[in-house]
């Protein structure tokens, strides 16, 4: 048997017989992550075949790389060509529960401008439903401001300001400072920020040297975000479910682990894998050896990803990683569903709440002719002063 596909199973009943005692191999590792032996296998539902032939299948199919035998006398697992075909068999699949279908109509009902935080929500749902790590590739939206600055102490001379806009975004920069500053200073700087974001409740007990520090704080914040606004050059990446990965027993091995969350914590292939899914506009997956050009190491894992849309224009796309041995079936499923569900919920609030979208450009930075003028004002009102 040089290679099982669904063109030679039809042309005899002994391919067919191989090929579906591989699926049946498969999708029994997969529920039980234990070796298969051919009793175990004939148990599950291949009563019409004798042990000695199903062992027979097992080597013909060792032979061509799909099943490999841990030790002698053992059952056998599959191999990542398994998985892959087993994936293209089901690439297909439109299978998903009652309990997901129904977490997927919460999510259709969400009316929202705060897009940002929608998405990283879609993410954590997605991680919850799946168990594996989730990212995501988004757009830039505009008509965003800030809405909120909150400063916390590094150490003696540093300081985290923590930036928070009105479509949830969440950025933050470390700004820097002569001294040390009370936990009282740091409230009337709060205070100095949030008159400068809204023009209303002026603080009035700001010493001279605070008041001189808030403005410089102020100022380079608004520069800084400004700049990093107007120049996206890369999509915006979201990740949640790091943890999931240490509960299954594929990830207990700490280099599988390593070279696997290198992966997950590399932004730049991470951009690289969900591009390459954008441009084709379709599902795809990434099991084990084809992640390759994406790794340092060698990544014993599988990611899966698909595109999302705005009115039918791809913008983005949601992928998981997780171990080689996933259920691509029914994921595949849950990720169509998924996908058709937040399209169809920031295409609707995109419009009800006549939000701009950008994809990454490189090139001339990206100002609105209002914003040209809030650059060139001393005080640097910018986005975020929405009473002028």
């Amino acid at each position: 048997m040089k290679q099982i596909s669904k063109g030679k199973a039809s042309k005899s009943k002994k391919n067919e017989r191989e090929y579906k005692v591989l699926i049946g191999l498969i999708e029994h590792f997969l529920q039980s992550g234990k070796p298969v032996g051919s009793n175990a296998l004939k148990e599950a539902g291949f009563a019409d075949l004798s042990s000695a032939t199903i062992r027979n299948y097992f080597f013909l199919l060792e032979k061509e790389g799909y099943l490999k035998q841990l030790h002698t006398s053992g059952g056998r697992v599959p191999t990542q060509k398994a998985y892959q075909y087993y994936a293209k068999e089901f690439i297909d699949s439109t299978v998903i529960s009652p309990q997901e279908e129904e977490i997927l109509a919460t999510l259709r009902k969400n009316e929202t401008k705060e897009i940002a935080l929608y998405l990283q929500q879609c993410a954590e749902t997605l991680t919850s439903l799946t168990n594996y790590a989730v990212f995501l590739s988004a757009p830039r939206f505009d008509h965003d401001f800030i809405i909120d600055l909150k400063l916390v102490p590094v150490d003696y001379h540093r300081f985290l300001c923590v930036i928070i806009t009105d479509f949830g975004v969440i950025q933050t920069e470390l700004l820097h400072a002569d001294n040390k500053l009370s936990s009282f200073s740091i409230k009337r700087i709060e205070e100095y920020f949030h008159w400068r974001l809204t023009g209303r409740d002026k603080p009035e007990n700001l010493s001279e040297a605070e008041e001189q520090l808030a403005q410089k704080f102020y100022n380079e914040l608004m520069v800084r975000y400004i700049v990093g606004y107007s120049n996206f050059i890369d999509e915006e990446i979201y990740r949640t479910g790091f943890s999931k990965l240490l509960t299954y027993p594929d990830f207990h091995d700490t280099t599988v682990l390593a070279n696997s969350l290198a992966l997950f914590e590399n932004a730049h292939s991470m951009r690289l894998l969900l591009r390459d899914c954008s441009a084709h506009g379709t599902l795809k997956f990434w099991i084990g050896d084809d992640l390759a050009p994406y790794a340092t190491g060698k990544p014993n894992c599988s990611v899966l990803s698909i595109p999302y849309k705005i009115n039918k224009q791809i913008v983005g796309a949601i992928g998981i990683l997780g171990p080689t041995r996933m259920p691509y079936k029914q994921l595949f499923g849950l990720l169509r569903a998924f996908v058709d569900s937040v399209s169809e919920t920031l295409t609707r609030n995109i419009y009800k709440f006549k939000i701009n979208y950008r994809q990454p450009q490189p090139g001339t930075p990206y100002i609105q002719k209002e914003e040209h003028h809030l650059i060139g004002q001393s005080r640097l009102m910018l986005l975020e002063d929405k009473t002028k």
